[in-house]
């Protein structure tokens, strides 16, 4: 297996146990205040590594015309918004049906990457996202008509939520791969920039939203938080940086089938039976595209 995808499906991991401990642990925490905190604390826990392991410190940044410039902002921007809307539909909604809803950005990535920036797949690679998508489907189904979670998630508060937050992330992927890839922006860099962006971003709408009793006591979620956030976003670069985005993309958010199959364990959502089966699908999708 290439060492993008293994880099994508370790991603998966951490992320989708990170999608069950935002539902889990920081409920009634907003979005805006998550962010701004977990986010510099994975700062903190990141700058000391990346200066450790790069020669002669952090990376510089790259030359970059305005264009790049323009990419790599809009990247940032767009997928803290996504994060932050993804947050308020775990927050209104079970994290069981909020996450498969969530995690279809492939769905948007495909479209985007091959017409828009003329990349090429495999046709297994293509039978492979196409089966890991069912997947996800197949996680949010609860009976009825084929057709019955898309009616849902046009009159559901959550779903809408997570749908847009999908479309979100499609774009903030493949500008990713853009700046990782196409751009050559060092990952050690990325990392704090994309986290210090984000934050940055979130600050004036965090200040707004306050807690009135403060955070302190949530001051050690949020240090923990940021530890699994910074290991995350720098196993997420690699993967970037190896691999296209439709492939990466496919396999990292198959962390919806992580988050589902634990919100059903140990938060007794229902379901389980039905989204075992996903999670093999999504194993099966997994290794076509690995083939």
């Amino acid at each position: 297996m290439e060492t993008g995808l293994v880099y994508a499906l370790v991603a998966a991991g951490i992320w989708g146990g990170y999608l069950f401990a935002l539902k889990r642990f920081f409920a009634g925490i907003h979005a805006a205040v998550l962010t701004l905190f977990v986010n510099a604390a994975a700062i903190a826990w990141y700058l000391p590594f990346a200066v450790a392991t790069s020669p002669g410190g952090l990376p510089a940044f790259p030359p970059m015309d305005a264009g790049a410039l323009s990419v790599l902002a809009g990247t940032i921007l767009i997928g803290g918004a996504a994060f932050i809307l993804s947050v308020y539909a775990l927050a209104v909604g079970d994290v069981s049906y909020v996450a498969p809803i969530a995690k279809i950005v492939p769905v948007f990535v495909v479209p985007i990457e091959v017409l828009g920036l003329h990349a090429t797949l495999e046709p297994t690679a293509l039978l492979g996202i196409g089966v890991a998508t069912t997947a996800v489907y197949l996680a949010n189904y609860e009976g009825g008509h084929a057709l019955a979670p898309l009616r849902r998630a046009v009159r559901s508060r959550p779903a809408q939520l997570a749908l847009v937050s999908a479309m979100l992330y499609a774009v903030s992927d493949v500008g990713r791969r853009l700046v990782l890839d196409g751009f050559t922006f060092p990952t050690r860099l990325w990392v704090p920039t994309f986290l210090g962006g984000v934050a940055i971003a979130v600050t004036p709408l965090a200040l707004r939203r306050w807690p009135t009793g403060g955070v302190r006591q949530h001051l050690p979620l949020f240090v923990v938080a940021g530890t699994g956030v910074a290991v995350g976003e720098h196993i997420t670069a690699l993967a970037f940086a190896s691999a296209s985005a439709s492939i990466v993309s496919t396999l990292i958010n198959a962390q919806a089938i992580v988050a589902v199959l634990l919100g059903c364990l140990l938060l007794g959502e229902p379901g389980l039976r039905r989204r075992l089966g996903a999670a093999v699908l999504a194993v099966a999708g997994v290794g076509l595209i690995a083939i």
